[in-house]
């Protein structure tokens, strides 16, 4: 069994890191998506639930690599849910987000590799220990 904690709930600072997006753009695509609804604490902050997190990942799929308008990534999203297999979708779509990072990183590592990138060099905290 993993030791690893499962969290339920995200702040929109835990989403916007999760996903590489900005704030603005999750609160605009609130306005778009009728189903991207997080609950409010009692101090007004948005709190997103694991589900949710995975929708924004799909639409963020729909949006970004698939080139869809918001209004064909709604209807394709609806579709989805209409058919029973929005979490399927959701989650093969973070897989192919996460491929595609993973081949991004393994590019960047080959070209440091091959001498034709330059190797990132630590900033002072991460030398210094500090």
């Amino acid at each position: 069994m993993s030791d690893e904690v499962v969290q339920e709930f995200y702040s929109i600072g835990d989403v916007c890191q999760l996903t590489d997006l900005k704030p603005h753009v999750l609160r605009y695509w609130e306005s778009q998506f009728r189903f991207l609804n997080p609950a409010k604490n009692r101090s007004g902050n948005r709190v997103y639930q694991r589900r949710e997190v995975e929708l924004i990942q799909l639409v963020k799929h729909l949006l970004y690599t698939e080139k869809y308008t918001i209004d064909g990534a709604r209807q394709k999203v609806d579709e989805h849910r209409k058919g029973g297999a929005i979490k399927v979708a959701a989650r093969e779509a973070l897989a192919v987000e996460t491929l595609a990072e993973l081949a991004r990183e393994l590019e960047q590592l080959s070209a440091i590799l091959d001498g034709s990138a330059p190797v990132p060099r630590p900033d002072n905290a991460e030398v210094t220990g500090k």
